[in-house]
């Protein structure tokens, strides 16, 4: 009988392109698409012309993004994504601020992001505006305390939101078509008179990115790919085609309803749409779905929020990493999911739904470019004839990526220039605490 081959962490290698490529679909379309459209069309001044070029040009970039990130999870098979390749190519610190990055700013804040938007979705829906800071900070405490029951239950729950937000996009899509009005512009005007494009630019795919996160988490898949040197540029490109098409496709179907000039003002962009088509009870019905939708992503978030820093603290590399890794009897890191919930809702207190993703992607986007730049650091230390999967066009894509994710940066930096201070104090914090480690770890070397 033919064993399964395993990694050497023992993870069996069972993974193929399909379930890789369904995953990256899954993994990326949240709540993003249901709600950023409000910001993306606020920032073009209501014109739809930006916003719809900004879906394809988000896209081709987060495609350059993955091809190139690709190449390096085919040369580096290893669970852990991001966090690993860099520490592989720029060392341990570097990979640790890496790990620190997600744990205290981009897997707290998107948490905290999803669960206000969870509780704007309530208030809309009831009317009960009192109820919103206590529901945004009562899903964290549920989350968390449904997460220390073991990731079964976390698995059936993502299998009924993805059931929903899969039902709710093809309503919509098949609704918008068949039944919108039509007229309303699409392509222009490009923006409202007296936006400036270049920043308005940058705004709409800081939004954007923001709906296509989750792309690189599939590259910590690759330990666990059978052939991963093939099969996984092949789920990249085939699971950011498919998610490229569903957000243009479902963006046109929102413009055949309502205006652009409409959308900008609308948070809640789905259930809007579908209240036009249907009236109030159609729109309360994907509204309620929406709202598991939501909920199933906060618990997904949580989990693999808690994992990472469950990975850091195993590698003793944080104070308390002792306590971090403590199991409970459901074998879950009980202390982990704890601190990652607490952060969440820390920052859940802004309530501010777009301030907390512009946050978290900002913060993200600094290593994930870092990443992009690794290719050509691994190419001059590697042997290119010896690897599986060769970037598509290289140098071109991997600099369309970098260009991509730079331009993001620099105009976060531009137009939220204290947000994005902000995020750089907390990322920094993290050098003093790795240097700390690393040198109480040097001494007990010694010893």
């Amino acid at each position: 009988m033919e064993k399964k081959s395993t990694e050497t962490n023992g993870m069996v290698k069972n993974v193929g392109v399909i379930t890789a490529m369904f995953t990256v679909v899954g993994t990326i379309i949240g709540a993003g698409v249901f709600f950023k459209p409000q910001a993306i069309y606020a920032a073009t001044g209501g014109a739809p012309g930006l916003g719809i070029i900004g879906w394809i040009v988000a896209g081709i970039i987060t495609l350059c993004a993955g091809l190139t990130v690709a190449e390096l999870a085919s040369t580096i098979p290893k669970t852990g994504g991001m966090i690993v390749y860099i520490r592989e190519i720029y060392g341990d610190k570097l990979g640790f601020l890496a790990g620190w990055v997600q744990v205290f700013l981009y897997f707290p804040g998107i948490i905290a992001a999803l669960s206000v938007i969870f509780a704007d979705q309530f208030v809309i829906l009831t009317g009960i505006d009192w109820m919103r800071m206590p529901l945004i900070l009562g899903l964290i405490v549920f989350v968390a305390v449904f997460n220390l029951l073991g990731s079964k239950q976390v698995s059936y729950l993502g299998n009924l939101a993805t059931v929903c937000k899969v039902s709710v996009l093809i309503i919509i899509i098949i609704a918008g078509f068949t039944l919108g009005k039509g007229n309303n512009p699409i392509v222009k005007p490009f923006v409202a008179k007296g936006v400036n494009p270049f920043i308005a630019g940058g705004e709409v795919l800081l939004a954007i990115f923001y709906s296509f996160d989750g792309w690189i988490n599939v590259c910590a898949l690759a330990g666990e790919m059978k052939n991963p040197a093939k099969d996984l540029a092949k789920a990249m490109i085939g699971g950011l085609i498919i998610v490229m098409s569903i957000f243009i496709v479902i963006n046109i179907a929102y413009l055949k309803v309502l205006p652009a000039s409409t959308l900008a003002h609308t948070p809640a962009v789905a259930q809007a749409v579908v209240t036009e088509i249907f009236g109030s009870l159609g729109g309360r019905v994907v509204g309620v779905g929406i709202m598991i939708s939501v909920f199933g992503c906060v618990t997904a978030y949580s989990f693999t929020g808690s994992r990472v820093l469950y990975a850091l603290a195993e590698e003793d590399i944080l104070p308390k990493s002792k306590k971090l890794i403590e199991l409970n009897k459901n074998m879950v890191p009980q202390n982990s999911i704890i601190l990652m919930s607490t952060i969440s809702a820390i920052y859940a207190l802004s309530g501010q739904f777009n301030l907390l993703t512009d946050f978290a992607i900002f913060s993200i986007w600094i290593f994930i470019v870092l990443t992009f730049i690794a290719v050509f650091k691994n190419r001059k230390i590697k042997d290119i004839k010896t690897f599986g999967y060769k970037i598509p066009l290289y140098p071109i894509v991997p600099i369309i990526a970098i260009i991509g994710g730079v331009f993001v940066l620099v105009i976060q930096l531009i137009s939220s220039t204290l947000l994005s201070i902000g995020s750089l104090l907390i990322l920094s914090i993290g050098i003093p605490i790795y240097n700390l480690k690393n040198k109480k770890s040097n001494k007990k070397d010694k010893l």
